[in-house]
This record gives C-alpha cells, structure tokens and sequence, in this order.
C-alpha cells in the first residue's frame, strides 16, 4: 500500500496581525505575503470563499502564482451551507464550484462547514453528497463536511460519508468533542485553537499526539490535511510549523 501525504498549513494567509515581524518581514508589502507564505508551506486553507465568492479570475491567478505542487483547500460559501442548507444542489453549487475550477490541478479538497443552528438533515446531506459525486465541473472532488450541531454525530451521518467517499472534518470544537469514524480515504483535520477559541496556541504535547497519529494514517495509506485556524498573536504559523518539524523527525523512522 502507497503511504499517504500530509499537507499542513494555515486557515488563510492575509492577517494583518502577522506583519511586522510576527510572521511576515516589516518591510514586505502585502501583496508579496502569498509568495513569502509559499516559502513556508506548501497548502492553504481559503476561509473568505466562506463570506465572499471572487472571480474566477482571482482562482486562477492564485493557481499562477503559487509553486507546481501547492495545494488549495476552498471553504465553501455560506449560501450553500448556511442559507440554502445543501438543497438544490446543482443550482446552489454552481457558480461556486465554477469559480474555485479556476485553480486547476491545484485545487484540494472543498470544506463545507455545517451550521451549528441546523438539526440532522439526513435526505439533504445524502442527495447533496450523491450530486457531488455525479457533477462534472471539478471531477473527483475531495469534499469535506465540518459538522458543528451534536445531532448530525451519528451512525446514519457516517455511513452516508462513507458510501460518498466524503470525510468527516476533525475539528476542536471544544463543546463537540465526539469521537467519529474515518469515512474517506483522506483524513481532514482543523485546529481552531487549544483552550481558547481563535487565540490559543497547542503546546508540544498536544502538536506531538497529532503528529503520531497522523503518522499512523499516513501508513495507512491515506493522505492527511491539517490546518490551523488560531490566527490570534501567529498562533497558526507556529503552530503549523512546529507540526512539520515534528513529523519530519517521526517520518525519518519507518513508517
């Protein structure tokens, strides 16, 4: 069995809180943060796709301007999620999916992050994961579903998933600690922070379970993408950094 790749990086990469030496140098200017942040890692994840959908234009020129093997994740708009609730598929998706294509074969998996406000909806869910599978407009799609309400955490949630090939996001919640299945053949992982929300960082510990485990997966064979969401003070960078030293030092023993 092939052993699976890791991707670790940042939940977004334009926080003015990390210029002035936090993360960026004083005197780089932001529009050359995106090659700086290419220098560091090899992935992002884009979170304002969340609250704004840019033009096609915009995907691709990220896709020109970023190294041959980095890869996007694109948080999916909150139209779908949010407001239309994953019905009408086809129509909901559209414009969205059309626009993110534009990166290419850059593109990663696509994050879909349920409202917490939203109660299981299993027909929903499964008709919109089997027109995922069937649409053409970013073949084999890598989709990840990031469930923020206790009802969904069930076993009729995980069999869905799994027949749709579709993962489970592994995420911090810390009101949603529920321990969840495997459902694809990537794992996805978001780090929104240790003890507080957005602005607390993971101590070595903490990075070094993630890091074993993550090993563990990947000798399963399954690719793994893991991103930090903790932007307060730089937390993300350093914590993202720290990560891929850690596994870097696990992965020169046998897998």
């Amino acid at each position: 069995m092939a052993k699976g790749k890791v991707y670790i990086g940042t939940s977004g990469w334009i926080y003015p809180h990390w210029g002035n030496g936090v993360f960026y140098p004083s005197e780089l200017k932001q529009g050359e943060w995106f090659s700086y942040y290419c220098q560091h890692f090899d992935t992002v994840e884009i979170n304002n796709t969340f609250y704004h959908l840019p033009k096609r234009e915009v995907f691709e020129n990220w896709q020109r301007s970023s190294p041959e093997n980095f890869v996007f994740v694109v948080k999916a708009s909150r139209f779908i999620t949010h407001m239309k609730k994953l019905k009408d598929p086809a129509s909901s998706t559209r414009n969205f999916l059309t626009n993110a294509a534009g990166l290419g074969k850059k593109i990663g998996p696509i994050l879909f992050q349920l409202p917490p406000f939203w109660n299981l909806n299993l027909e929903r869910l499964k008709e919109f994961i089997d027109y995922l599978s069937l649409q053409k407009i970013i073949p084999n799609i890598r989709a990840v579903f990031e469930i923020r309400n206790p009802t969904w955490f069930c076993d009729e949630v995980f069999k869905i998933l799994q027949e749709g090939k579709t993962a489970l996001c592994f995420a911090d919640w810390p009101d949603l600690k529920i321990e969840s299945p495997v459902t694809a053949d990537f794992v996805y992982l978001r780090r929104h922070g240790s003890t507080s929300l957005y602005s607390s960082g993971y101590s070595q510990e903490e990075l070094s379970r993630d890091a074993e485990q993550i090993k563990n997966w990947l000798k399963d064979g399954r690719d793994v993408y893991i991103y930090f969401n903790n932007d307060a003070h730089g937390w993300a960078v350093k914590n993202a950094k720290t990560l891929k030293e850690l596994l870097s030092q696990i992965r020169k023993k046998p897998l």
